[in-house]
């Protein structure tokens, strides 16, 4: 397993990185990093974890990140298949904090990106006219080089600086404290729920996984997520029943099974807590967009 922290992305020689991302799946391993990241997926869907908030991702995805917010895009399990022909790619950048020098931050005339840069503690989702900008400029800077691609990227950061279509994603800012070993357990908790969450899952499974006792495990979990072990797989289902609701056809008694719950009246509980809908609502709603 990966240690959720991991020396920089970005060569000394170099101001910031730029990847165009083209994978079978995208990677796996819920992970953080020092730098800032701003990604955008084009091809791919799945589950996206940040912070503390789960979320089904798509293509038009457009999220900026700040230093040590642990984060994962989980590709869909069909992603996973050997015979699979599916595949995913994105737009990736990678720069440092300190990458306009260290007291520049401290100029009045980055009072915005300063602010942006706070923000992005918490993982910013982008929306609008403002990420179709955005979106466009990410591709624009994959063929720039030189001084050229650092206007780019300072256009592209003064165009998030000023933007208000944005939406936070995680409820509070992260901090570099976990331990590899506890990025070790987090990591297979994750990969554990995603492959099994279709079926009753009990603590006693996770907690001899971890080595730990349920009530150990169960209070462990809740103190690093944020949120009690139930919600976190109640969540996962919602989140699954909500692209299923919205990408097939399927009958919501049909999707309600396929998600893991055991009765229809639940389901219908448990989402319209989660969603502020009934799964019929939400599907409703979703189609008169």
């Amino acid at each position: 397993m990966k240690s959720i922290f991991h020396k920089s992305e970005i060569p000394l020689s170099q101001i910031f990185v730029i990847r165009h991302l083209q994978e079978k799946h995208f990677d796996p391993i819920w992970h953080a990093h020092s730098e800032y990241q701003l990604f955008v997926v084009l091809e791919g869907t799945g589950t996206r974890f940040i912070g503390d908030s789960i979320k089904a991702f798509k293509p038009g995805e457009l999220v900026f990140t700040g230093p040590h917010l642990p984060h994962l895009w989980r590709s869909d399990e069909a992603y996973f298949g050997k015979k699979t022909t599916l595949k995913t790619a994105g737009i990736v950048i990678y720069f440092s904090e300190h990458f306009l020098g260290d007291h520049m931050m401290d100029k009045e005339e980055m009072m915005l990106l300063k602010k942006l840069f706070d923000r992005a503690a918490r993982g910013i989702e982008f929306s609008g006219r403002t990420r179709e900008q955005i979106i466009s400029m990410m591709k624009e800077l994959t063929t720039q080089q030189g001084l050229q691609s650092v206007i780019q990227l300072l256009s592209i950061l003064a165009t998030m600086a000023g933007t208000k279509e944005y939406d936070y994603i995680s409820s509070k800012a992260y901090t570099p404290e976990n331990t590899p070993g506890e990025t070790d357990r987090m990591n297979i908790v994750y990969d554990y729920v995603l492959k099994n969450f279709r079926r009753k899952i009990l603590l006693e499974e996770l907690s001899e996984l971890l080595f730990m006792t349920p009530t150990s495990f169960s209070r462990y979990f809740t103190t690093k997520n944020n949120k009690p072990f139930s919600k976190f797989v109640s969540e996962i289902r919602i989140k699954h029943a909500c692209k299923l609701l919205t990408e097939t056809d399927d009958p919501i008694a049909h999707i309600c099974y396929e998600c893991g719950f055991n009765t229809l009246s639940n389901f219908n509980k448990q989402f319209k807590e989660f969603m502020l809908k009934k799964p019929a609502e939400y599907k409703k709603a979703f189609l008169s967009i």
